[in-house]
């Protein structure tokens, strides 16, 4: 009977590690077309994108995500919070102000949410379970791509289609790069055509806000995200819901990546349903 307890032991611990999740990373993958990147030097050095996933599983949930810096620093990167968690993370460098205008940071944002669409299924992913998600800069063109359909619009993919957004601590009225840019302060609040609060509505993807203090964050960055939990009730949004993470600041990351890995974990649940 030992011997027989032992065997079933052996084959399970072996019939475990054979299922093990292994995971590749393919770096510098370019999402924008060879005819653009010729013609560009800028998009062909700048426009490019790593891809961290599950080799063996199919059918897998996506995050795309949205480095932070202002619109004018930062590069590509893939959160080790978000490692080894059973699902494909993208991260995306895109184009800097101020040597392009901060509009471009959009356009290559939706350009790089759009290139996961048409091809995360060539890795095993699932098209309907792509998550856009991102910090500070990040965050705030997360929101701009999946709220202001005219972006992904111009790459044939319809906003609705994200599963769900989640930004962490993203302005939610106009970035002040682009404030900036027209002479506007960082301390005088504009609600533009480049802000995400300008397209709040209704049947926008599931959408999590996720700050650091209100006491401790950027300018008022808690204030605008409540603004936005606010009016997309009102406009009749039913799945938006905001955290504020007592004790953190805007670096807030750390504290706010469980949240993702709940949020994404929990959509996927109810697609099963």
């Amino acid at each position: 009977m030992k011997k027989i307890l032992l065997l079933c032991f052996f084959f399970f611990g072996i019939t475990l590690f054979a299922q093990k999740t292994e995971y590749e990373t393919k770096s510098n993958i370019q999402y924008y077309d060879s005819a653009i990147n010729k013609n560009d030097s800028y998009i062909n050095e700048r426009c490019v994108l790593d891809i961290y996933y599950p080799k063996n599983n199919k059918n897998f949930a996506t995050i795309v995500w949205f480095h932070g810096g202002g619109l004018t620093g930062g590069s590509k990167e893939i959160p080790e919070a978000l490692k080894n968690k059973g699902f494909a993370v993208i991260g995306v460098n895109y184009r800097l102000s101020p040597k392009v205008k901060a509009a471009k940071c959009i356009e290559d944002a939706a350009a790089a949410v759009a290139w996961a669409f048409k091809n995360i299924g060539s890795y095993g992913g699932d098209p309907s379970l792509i998550f856009v998600s991102g910090h500070s800069a990040g965050g705030y063109l997360a929101s701009m791509v999946g709220l202001d359909k005219k972006w992904l619009q111009k790459e044939g993919i319809d906003a609705n289609k994200i599963a769900g957004l989640i930004p962490f601590s993203g302005q939610c009225i106009t970035h002040f790069e682009i404030r900036r840019e027209n002479g506007i302060p960082d301390t005088q609040p504009t609600i533009d055509s480049f802000a995400p609060l300008f397209y709040v509505r209704a049947d926008a993807p599931p959408l999590l806000l996720i700050t650091g203090d209100r006491e401790l964050e950027m300018l008022g960055r808690y204030e605008e995200n409540a603004y936005m939990m606010r009016m997309m009730k009102l406009v009749g949004h039913k799945q938006t819901k905001l955290f504020e993470l007592d004790g953190y600041g805007h670096g807030m990351t750390e504290p706010g990546f469980p949240l993702l890995v709940n949020e994404v974990n929990r959509i996927i649940k109810e697609n099963k349903k």
